[in-house]
This record gives C-alpha cells, sequence and structure tokens, in this order.
C-alpha cells in the first residue's frame, strides 16, 4: 500500500545549509481497515514549508484515490508557484485545496466506481514565522506553544455542531456514536468552502496534522507529551502506537513538523 513515495521521504527530509527540517511523517492501516484510505505529504523549499493529511471516503478503493489525489494535487499546485512573495498565503492554501476538489469531482464523474468518492483535507503553508492552516472535514491540526497545545482547525462534522449548539458536551462529543460523520468533504461537489486560519510561528515549538484516528482516541494532553518528550518520527511511531492500543479502529496518520525554529540546534534554550 503506497503512503507517499518512498520510505526516505517518510522519515525525513534535508535541506542544504544549517536550514535541516526534520519532519515525521507516518500512515497506518491500523487494526481494523482493510484498506488504507488516508494519504500523507508535504513540499519544501528555500521559501516555503507546506504539510498535508487526508482522509478518504467512498466506495471500495475510492478513499484511497480520493486522498492521495487531494495530497498530489496540493502539493503540485504549491509546487507550481515560482514566487510566493506576490500572494498571500491564504489565497495560495485556498486555491490549492480548491484546484484538489476540482480534481476529485472530475474524476469521480467519470468513473462509476469512483462515484461519491471524497475526503477531508488539512494542511499547513508555512513561509518564515507566518502559517496559514486550512481544512474541509475533521482531520485536524495542532500547534505546541510554550506550555500549551492548541488546536488550529475546527471540525465539520455532526458532533460539532451537536457541541456548537449546545445539545451536548465537549466530554459528550468524545464518545458519540455518530462522531465519525462530517458534514464537508473535498471532492462531493463543484465547489467547496475551506475554512483558513492565520496563525504566527511565535513561540510555535512543533506542528501537528492528524486524522481521527487518531485524535479520536489520543487526547490533547497525550500528544503534548509524547510530541515533546520524542524527536518528530519516533513521536508520529509512538502516537500511532497508542491509538492501536487505546482502540482506534480507524487507519491513522499523523505528521510532526518544526514550528518557529527550522532546526533545533539553533534555538535559544
Amino acid at each position: 500500500m503506497p503512503l507517499v513515495d518512498s520510505l526516505e521521504e517518510i522519515i525525513l527530509k534535508k535541506v542544504k545549509g544549517n536550514n535541516m527540517k526534520m519532519v515525521g511523517m507516518l500512515s497506518d492501516i491500523g487494526t481494523v481497515r482493510k484498506l488504507n484510505e488516508d494519504y500523507v505529504g508535504y513540499y519544501e523549499n528555500d521559501d516555503i514549508r507546506f504539510y498535508v493529511v487526508a482522509d478518504g471516503m467512498g466506495g471500495h478503493n475510492a478513499g484511497e484515490v480520493a486522498s492521495k489525489l487531494a495530497v498530489d494535487s496540493t502539493v503540485k499546485y504549491i509546487k507550481e508557484i515560482n514566487n510566493i512573495n506576490l500572494y498571500e498565503l491564504g489565497d495560495v492554501l485556498s486555491s490549492a485545496i480548491k484546484f484538489a476538489n476540482e480534481q476529485i469531482y472530475r474524476k469521480s464523474k467519470a468513473s462509476d466506481g469512483l462515484s461519491g468518492m471524497g475526503t477531508t483535507i488539512t494542511a499547513c503553508l508555512i513561509k518564515d514565522k507566518d502559517a496559514v492552516v486550512a481544512n474541509v472535514g475533521d482531520s485536524s491540526c495542532y500547534f505546541i506553544k510554550r506550555d500549551d497545545i492548541i488546536k488550529i482547525t475546527k471540525d465539520h462534522s455532526l458532533v460539532q455542531q451537536l457541541v456548537d449548539n449546545g445539545t451536548i458536551t465537549e466530554k459528550e462529543a468524545l464518545s458519540h456514536p455518530n462522531k465519525n460523520i462530517i458534514t464537508r468533504a473535498l471532492g462531493t461537489g463543484e465547489d467547496v468552502d475551506v475554512d483558513i486560519f492565520d496563525v504566527t510561528l511565535n513561540d510555535v515549538s512543533k506542528g501537528i496534522l492528524a486524522t481521527d484516528g487518531l485524535t479520536n482516541v489520543v487526547d490533547t494532553r497525550e500528544i503534548y507529551n509524547i510530541v515533546l518528550e520524542n524527536d518528530n518520527m519516533v513521536a508520529c511511531q509512538k502516537l500511532i502506537e497508542l491509538s492501536k492500543d487505546k482502540g482506534s479502529r480507524d487507519n491513522i496518520s499523523v505528521i510532526v513538523f518544526e514550528g518557529e525554529c527550522k532546526d533545533d540546534r539553533n534555538c535559544a534554550k
């Protein structure tokens, strides 16, 4: 089952000079599903960093197709921008996701076997200390800042709607039987609404992207502790192991990347 282009890309990314950026990235089929419909990816150059996770849905194989196309399309769009300085980061990220939506929707219409496929997507685009985060669906982005972990995204899900209107509490939401029902997805229509969050990386040490196979069973304090106590790749491995130990019934994907400091060796202690 292909997860990213190569094992080397899963483990790390090296950038010439003093700016070595270590990226932890893993996607796991989990203990119940017969197919991994998650997909993960990233792209870095001298100007920007881009990280993305997707959790597919649909009939047999269709979810896998949708999530891979979402990641590949957004990475392709970001790569082909010649001068990022000419654009607002939020506009770039929103356009990349809308481009992916078009690709998925067209492919679903062209094949009966892929009809109705869709996917969540959550992505982070960084330039210097400016970051934008975008999401469609219920995959999540967290930033670790000082002594806290902050969820940047807001789920597009039935359970989140119930919490917002006061029908259930946040605690009740954790074990709600319909927590897997999402209210917005990529590829299910000709257009899509994309939520964009502008974030500064000041005092941010780590960023985390994860599908709900992780976040449905692992709480934020556990994520915080594991990410801070391990290097990025080991943190991904331990988060996935913990998800399985806690009974996750879904595919599990996570990316851990550097925040304000591209190289921890250059950070003031």
